[in-house]
């Protein structure tokens, strides 16, 4: 590096400003930390994202990690949509497992909101920690929008990087928080194991004639599978995965023929059902990285742990983890240790595996069960349901990892 070139010296330089990565600038934040925000997309796109048709299932804990960080008094309450059980059925039949059916409004399993709103409020929530200097205070926050980083490198007591723009950064901590995909994950020299699904996930929310009783539906079918989460009384977001051959021709179909067909799909226990908005489209992929952090380097989010959305908990794993991180970082700087030491950095590797490697394997093996149609898996997996329905533990189980608190 050229020696002469003014550095920009920040504690942590964070990589990815989607909502894990604002949520934890803003954790820093409130722990007097400094950090940089380095994202490809322009401000203005995280001011005001565009819809991308995911709905967040956020469990109680989460709602509370939001809530200390100021966003989640930016949701509007008519974006919460409140989820009071869930039911899984497979194939034909009408028989379901339920989970919390004696979920009350105001102790409900858990909350839907749109992730376009949970982005809003996550960026509105940080607009108090920009400094006024070039130079940031402690817990002040710098922005380098449609950035990106050309190279770095990891001394002893520092990380040095250089932007595409030319500009050097000195910081104590790199994080990737760049999505599952991860650039920067794979410029750490981090593995990860990854899932290639073979599917293609449709997310489109749809208007009905019958209500859903705020309950969420899973639904295994014979070459698809099914889900319906509660947004308003006769609204809600259709989940749909198929191959990617079959996902071609659904989303070449009229529109009319696009509601017939997903009225035909759910058999038709909501009534008609009708397009509000235009589908979209994501590969299925999962990712599980080898190590979470590195020298003076750590993943959070989906960098880390990139969850399969059958179980809903990518995200809530995601703030989990950042909350952690966060904290430890906040206990170093106030005992004036180094933020960004090995046994710091192992110790939220840790934890954070401990907190996600049960659920990412149970929900691998979910997906495993539940798209195999072969006459085994089907067998096998209507008696799983009848099991889960009778032994209340298991049920309980599911529902307090939703709708436990962060106590």
């Amino acid at each position: 590096m050229d020696d002469s070139t003014a550095v920009t010296r920040v504690d942590v330089a964070i990589v990815g400003a989607g909502p894990i990565g604002l949520c934890f600038a803003n954790a820093l934040s409130r722990q007097g930390v400094s950090a940089m925000l380095i994202d490809r997309q322009p401000r203005s796109a995280m001011m005001n994202p565009d819809s991308d048709g995911r709905e967040i299932a956020l469990t109680r804990s989460s709602q509370q990690i939001l809530d200390k960080l100021d966003v989640w008094s930016r949701v509007e309450p008519a974006e919460r949509a409140r989820m009071r059980g869930a039911k899984v059925f497979d194939g034909q039949s009408l028989f379901a497992m339920q989970i919390a059916p004696d979920a009350s409004k105001d102790e409900p399993l858990g909350c839907l909101v749109p992730n376009r709103v949970i982005r809003r409020a996550a960026y509105a929530a940080l607009q108090t920690t920009i400094p006024q200097a070039s130079a940031p205070g402690p817990g002040e926050i710098l922005w380098r929008d449609e950035q990106e980083i050309a190279h770095f490198q990891t001394g002893d007591t520092a990380v040095d990087l250089v932007l595409d723009s030319g500009e050097r950064i000195h910081a104590s901590l790199l994080v990737a928080a760049d999505s599952r995909f991860s650039t920067t994950r794979r410029a750490m020299g981090i593995p990860v194991h990854s899932y290639q699904h073979g599917q293609h996930m449709l997310v489109c929310r749809m208007h009905h004639d019958e209500p859903h009783d705020q309950t969420a539906w899973e639904w295994f079918g014979h070459g698809q599978t099914l889900a319906l989460l509660p947004v308003d009384t006769h609204c809600s977001s259709v989940v749909l995965t198929l191959s990617p051959a079959d996902m071609e021709k659904q989303l070449a179909l009229s529109v009319e023929a696009f509601d017939a067909d997903i009225t035909q799909r759910f058999g038709g226990r909501l009534g008609a059902m009708r397009r509000a908005v235009e589908p979209h489209r994501y590969p299925l992929v999962s990712v599980y990285a080898e190590r979470f952090v590195g020298p003076r380097q750590a993943l959070i989010g989906d960098a880390a742990v990139g969850m399969h959305p059958v179980t809903a908990h990518g995200f809530n794993l995601g703030l989990e983890g950042l909350s952690r991180l966060a904290d430890l970082i906040g206990d170093a700087r106030a005992q004036g240790e180094d933020i960004a030491s090995s046994s710091l950095l192992r110790r939220y590797q840790r934890e954070q595996r401990l907190a996600t490697a049960p659920l990412f394997a149970a929900t691998l093996a979910i997906v495993g069960l539940y798209t195999d149609d072969r006459t085994p898996a089907r067998l096998l997996r209507k008696a799983v349901l009848r099991a889960g329905e009778a032994a209340w533990p298991v049920k309980r189980l599911i529902a307090g990892h939703l709708m436990r608190s962060s106590n």
